[in-house]
């Protein structure tokens, strides 16, 4: 076994531990089969409006919209949300890439916002600072002093199922106009102050890929309580088709519409979402409690407003006092079977959108340098994760006595 990943359509050698894996154990196949015998199989059908449905029910808000995968909800969320080519939309840089990919989808320019230390989500008082100090208001409209361009949206994404400290960065976002688009696609059944994420802005977006807190797949939705965007962001993901007879267009519209039988997936999965949340929490307090103590080894807080649905475990390895880094961890753990992977390259220094940070982002820097994720599927076994376990505090002495390890 070499790499970190697993050829596709090949089975792990014996005693591998992946990192994160779906849980199918529900009424997946019944559904799917339903699909099936009926000939329901493509973008229309009684489990899509089901799944809508029951999303919607399970966020918090009016109306629900499926889509192909959770870029596309963020791509279709930034044009219902009247973002403009050339306008700016404040966003996380601590992020898996989607959301800054949408962003330029539309023609628009992400104004990266570092992560706080202790939750390590979108700082507030980044946001506040950068609209107060960083723009200039003007005939109705905030304009960054730097660029001259009009700053109409922020995206905050609630990272490896922890929410956003929502409350501040509505409260100056409302002050701005500017409309807010949650990128909730890693934390469903998250809640910041009792209320479910994606609920707490004006669109919420999900992903249901296949490592998602449940899994279509592939798949996304929209979530919103403005009906006419509801209606929009439907209009927009069947290729904006006018007329229920004839092809008749007014505007490009897209093919992101979610399968009858993905959705049966994804009611099925559904169904046992507050069972995955529990498993998480417990995967996450035994390691906190187990691995919390060693040297070195830093753990993620809860917010005391948050309640986290613990989607991915992470926690930071200091190397001075560990004994090496997180990467060499990383390798180590490899060659015991065990599968962990390192957070996301802060997007600022991305290649794909600039290489270089525009400013001082410390704390997502020092995040991407120290973070490891370790095995949290739902269905990791108890002797599983004492393996894991065992294999971090094993390395973890022998780092203690010894240099680290030229791998």
């Amino acid at each position: 076994m070499s790499g970190e990943q697993l050829a596709p359509g090949t089975a792990p050698p014996p005693g591998f531990i992946p990192l994160l894996v779906p849980e199918i154990r529900g009424h997946e196949w019944r559904y799917i089969k339903e699909c099936l015998d009926t000939n329901w199989v493509s973008s229309v059908g009684a489990f899509v409006d089901r799944f809508e449905s029951e999303i919607a029910s399970r966020v918090g808000t009016r109306f629900a919209v499926a889509t192909v995968n959770g870029t596309a909800a963020l791509h279709i969320a930034l044009l219902v949300a009247g973002v403009q080519p050339d306008d700016e939309v404040l966003v996380s840089t601590l992020t898996f890439i989607a959301p800054v990919n949408a962003i330029r989808y539309v023609g628009a320019w992400p104004v990266f916002v570092d992560a706080e230390p202790d939750h390590w989500q979108m700082d507030p008082a980044g946001v506040t600072d950068f609209l107060e100090r960083g723009c200039r208001w003007h005939n109705g409209a905030l304009y960054n002093r730097q660029t001259g361009r009009a700053v109409t949206g922020i995206v905050p994404v609630h990272i490896l199922g922890h929410p956003v400290d929502f409350d501040p960065i509505c409260e100056v976002a409302r002050k701005y106009n500017l409309k807010v688009i949650e990128d909730a696609t890693e934390s469903l059944g998250a809640t910041y102050k009792g209320r479910g994420v994606g609920s707490l802005g004006e669109i919420g977006c999900f992903s249901f890929n296949g490592n998602k807190m449940i899994t279509t797949g592939g798949g996304g939705m929209f979530v919103t309580s403005n009906e006419e965007w509801a209606q929009k962001a439907r209009y927009l993901t069947t290729q904006a088709k006018d007329d229920p007879i004839e092809y008749l267009h007014r505007e490009v519209g897209y093919n992101y519409r979610l399968t009858n039988v993905l959705a049966a997936m994804g009611c099925a999965q559904l169904e046992q979402l507050d069972t995955y949340i529990a498993a998480k929490r417990r995967i996450a307090e035994r390691y906190d409690e187990e691995l919390g103590h060693l040297p070195g080894i830093s753990l993620m807080k809860d917010a005391p407003s948050a309640f986290s649905s613990h989607w991915m475990y992470t926690l930071l390895v200091n190397e001075p006092d560990f004994g090496m880094s997180s990467r060499q961890l990383l390798k180590l753990l490899h060659l015991q079977k065990v599968q962990t992977r390192p957070l996301w390259q802060p997007i600022h220094r991305s290649g794909a959108h600039g290489g270089k940070a525009p400013a001082e982002m410390p704390v997502a820097d020092r995040l991407y340098q120290q973070a490891l994720s370790l095995p949290c599927s739902v269905g990791l076994s108890e002797d599983e994760q004492s393996r894991v376990i065992n294999e971090v505090q094993t390395i973890a002495a022998k780092a203690a006595s010894s240099p680290a390890p030229c791998i």
